[in-house]
C-alpha cells in the first residue's frame, strides 16, 4: 500500500541487501527518491517473518512472495545490475528486473561498468574471433554476445542505463511524472 498517494513507490533492486551496510545504502537511496518525489522500497521494508519457517526453502519462499508483493506494490523499479560475484549483475535482480518488465513497470538501471560486455569478457579471459568475425571464449567456443551493450541485450534493451544512483531515481521519477528536479 502506498502511504503517500502523490508519491510514487519504486522498487530498490539490487545486491546492495546483502551488503552489511545495507540499512546505511538503503536509507541514502530512499532520501534521492523523497527528494524527487518517490518512495523508495527496499526488499527489506518486506518485514518477513522467518522465524516460524521449517527450513531453508521455506525461508527462501517467504522471501521470494516477500519481494514478489513489494514490486507489485510499486509503480517502478530501480536497479543496480553491478557486476556481483563475477561478470554479471546478480541473478535475483535481474529476475525483479524482468518480473517488472513484465508487469508493465518502468526499470531504470545503474551500477554498469562502462564499456561494452564483450570488452569485460575479453579482459577476463582468453578469446579469440572465429572465421566469421564472432568473439568466442578460447577454452570452449562459446560465443561471447556482442553487438556493443554493456549488458546482454534483454536487460539494455528493456531498461534504460543511469550512470550512478541518483540520476536513476531522477530518471524513473521523470517517466512516472513525480515532481523530480
Amino acid at each position: 500500500m502506498n502511504a503517500d498517494p502523490l508519491r510514487p513507490r519504486v522498487y530498490l533492486a539490487g545486491p546492495d541487501i546483502f551488503r552489511p551496510d545495507h540499512p546505511a545504502v538503503f536509507r541514502e537511496l530512499k532520501r534521492l527518491c523523497s527528494a524527487c518525489g518517490l518512495e523508495g522500497v527496499a526488499p527489506s521494508d518486506a518485514h518477513i517473518d522467518l522465524a516460524g519457517a521449517r527450513d531453508d526453502d521455506e525461508q527462501a519462499r517467504r522471501i521470494y512472495q516477500g519481494n514478489v508483493d513489494l514490486i507489485h506494490s510499486c509503480s517502478g523499479v530501480i536497479a543496480n545490475l553491478q557486476c556481483f560475484r563475477g561478470l554479471e549483475p546478480d541473478s535475483g535482480t535481474v529476475f525483479e528486473v524482468g518480473f517488472a518488465i513484465a508487469l508493465g513497470k518502468p526499470v531504470v538501471a545503474y551500477g554498469v561498468p562502462a564499456g561494452s560486455y564483450a570488452d569485460r569478457v575479453r579482459a577476463a579471459r582468453p578469446c579469440g574471433t572465429d572465421s566469421h568475425g564472432v568473439l568466442r571464449e578460447q577454452a570452449d567456443g562459446t560465443e561471447v554476445e556482442g553487438r556493443g551493450q554493456r549488458l546482454n541485450l534483454m536487460l539494455t534493451g528493456a531498461t534504460p542505463l543511469a550512470e550512478d544512483a541518483a540520476s536513476a531515481v531522477r530518471m524513473l521519477a521523470r517517466l512516472l511524472g513525480a515532481g523530480a528536479p
